[in-house]
């Protein structure tokens, strides 16, 4: 199941139908969602989604990564604490769960939603939270390289974005603890 049919924002209007089978977590998440515009909540969706794709880039999301994700869902989407830490949560669920199938898909959305200023804003925060443990590993950097591919951000946009991370990045630390041992 896409992250997109999970909020129920595949169907047309911003309704978000009560079936009668929901749980009362169900209904309190479509209750939070429900005064989105569904292009907006599409929007925050795949955003929220890119983010959980690159926190889950180890297999593991830990409690700073998800800190920031929130924050950052929070601050951009202009969403209440609560509406923020609801979206995170479902990226978060849904990586863990299809990660591997859905992630070109949603990003390459995003892609097509998003102006170019949006896509390289989402480049800074995806490098924001692969620093959030203050370690860039070789695994977060390549899957961060995949991102602004599928996103059409030019290799040099992304070495510009890169570089406020360097003293970050695992690569850069060897080499430069290799060369101070030799």
């Amino acid at each position: 199941m896409s992250i997109l049919k999970f909020l129920g924002l595949e169907r047309p209007g911003s309704q978000l139908e009560d079936t009668g089978t929901d749980t009362e977590t169900v209904q309190r998440i479509l209750a939070e969602l429900d005064c989105l515009e569904p292009d907006r909540a599409r929007y925050l969706a795949a955003f929220a989604y890119v983010l959980g794709r690159i926190a889950h880039a180890d297999q593991h999301i830990n409690d700073k990564e998800l800190d920031l994700m929130t924050h950052m869902v929070q601050e951009l989407g202009h969403l209440s604490k609560t509406q923020a830490l609801l979206v995170v949560q479902i990226s978060k669920n849904q990586n863990e769960l299809f990660g591997a199938t859905e992630d070109f898909i949603v990003t390459r959305q995003f892609r097509e939603i998003a102006t170019n200023v949006q896509c390289r804003e989402l480049l800074d925060c995806v490098f924001a939270i692969s620093a959030a443990d203050d370690s860039i590993s070789a695994v977060e950097e390549n899957r961060i390289r995949q991102i602004a591919s599928e996103l059409g951000i030019a290799h040099d946009a992304y070495v510009s974005a890169r570089a406020a991370y360097t003293e970050k990045r695992d690569v850069i630390r060897s080499f430069r603890n290799s060369a101070q041992s030799d």
